[in-house]
């Protein structure tokens, strides 16, 4: 069984293409966690979770090709203004903002899935 979990495990990191949706994936994750915890107060929480989508955010930033055209100036751009959008949104507590980010998020799931065939 560990084997074949290993082996499975590679095979997700080894699709590139696959490793983004799973990105995209986690970052909607962590947004409605982010939710989550401003609906029940938890301060900590939060934070915690905003931090974790940034990461994903700016890992999407670094793995983006700029000799590929313009669509990725385009990203770093959108990931950017989200990533400053969750900023406001934990300052604020502002869930109106972090339904944006996750609505973006969900056009990027369905785009990139179009796109890729997954």
């Amino acid at each position: 069984m560990g084997i074949e979990a290993y082996q499975q495990q590679n095979a997700v990191s080894d699709d590139p293409y696959l490793l983004i949706l799973k990105l995209y994936e986690g970052l909607l994750k962590y947004l409605s966690f982010v939710k989550a915890a401003m609906e029940s107060g938890d301060i900590e929480a939060k934070f915690k979770y905003i931090n974790k989508s940034v990461s994903i955010f700016d890992e999407l930033r670094n793995v983006l090709d700029f000799e590929g055209g313009d669509v990725s100036y385009y990203l770093d751009g959108l990931y950017l203004y989200q990533i400053e959008t969750l900023f406001s949104a934990g300052i604020d507590d502002n869930i109106n903002s972090v339904n944006q980010v996750m609505k973006v998020v969900q056009g990027l799931i369905e785009a990139w899935k179009e796109e890729t065939g997954l």
